[in-house]
């Protein structure tokens, strides 16, 4: 049969709805999942039991079981304990706890690669532990976090494609179906994996201008 080029081209703008709701769905999961990231990075580095061990758990139970399982818990198991999450809701449930997993070992590893004499210098200006956290350690870890930070945020929107398993109609759910119905998927999975490349370049082009913009590189010279 070949490649219909003519074909291809005029399925990419239903592609790309299905692709709207990938991102919306991707940069929520990415937004949430950094945020719990950083708190539950920052609790596995507490001195109190009541923080460390729960947060050591989470990370294990997370990042020890494939992304698709927990998605299959949370939208086919969870209503049998009367809990009943949308699609939606589920998906971005699943890739947000996902992600906070992986998002609070970057944390913790940033954190642990600061010198000790940071932290002695912030206690030594009468800072509290807290404050020097928040002030002096985590602005110079966050510029470290950003490269593993990148290739997290790239796996997640590449594994987003997994929540089409729970009925959410985002882009490769979307080239599926087309596919069925006209029984020629190589143009729409062609053209799903061109929409998702292009994602995760504009995505890796923009976390690269903020690591330099941080680094001070990308300061105009007087």
């Amino acid at each position: 049969m070949g490649f219909d080029v003519a074909y291809f081209l005029e399925n990419i703008p239903h592609l790309l709805k299905g692709a709207i709701l990938t991102v919306e769905l991707s940069v929520l999961a990415i937004m949430i999942g950094f945020s719990m990231g950083v708190l539950i990075g920052m609790a596995r580095l507490s001195k109190s039991r009541l923080m460390r061990y729960p947060a050591f758990t989470y990370i294990n139970i997370i990042r020890g079981t494939p992304l698709l399982v927990q998605l299959f818990l949370i939208y086919y198991g969870l209503p049998q304990f009367g809990i009943k999450f949308s699609p939606f809701l589920a998906a971005l449930t699943g890739m947000a706890l996902n992600d906070a997993a992986y998002v609070a070992e970057i944390t913790r590893g940033a954190i642990q690669s600061i010198e000790k004499g940071q932290w002695e210098a912030g206690r030594a200006t009468g800072l509290t532990f807290t404050q020097s956290m928040v002030h002096v350690i985590f602005p110079q870890a966050f510029k470290r976090m950003i490269p593993p930070l990148g290739n997290e945020f790239i796996l997640l929107i590449k594994a987003s494609s997994l929540v089409s398993t729970i009925a959410m109609v985002e882009l490769t759910r979307t080239a599926q179906l087309i596919a069925s119905a006209t029984f020629r998927p190589m143009e729409l999975l062609v053209g799903a994996a061109m929409i998702y490349l292009a994602m995760n370049l504009i995505l890796q082009y923009t976390l690269s201008r903020v690591e330099i913009r941080l680094s001070g590189k990308g300061k105009s010279r007087m």
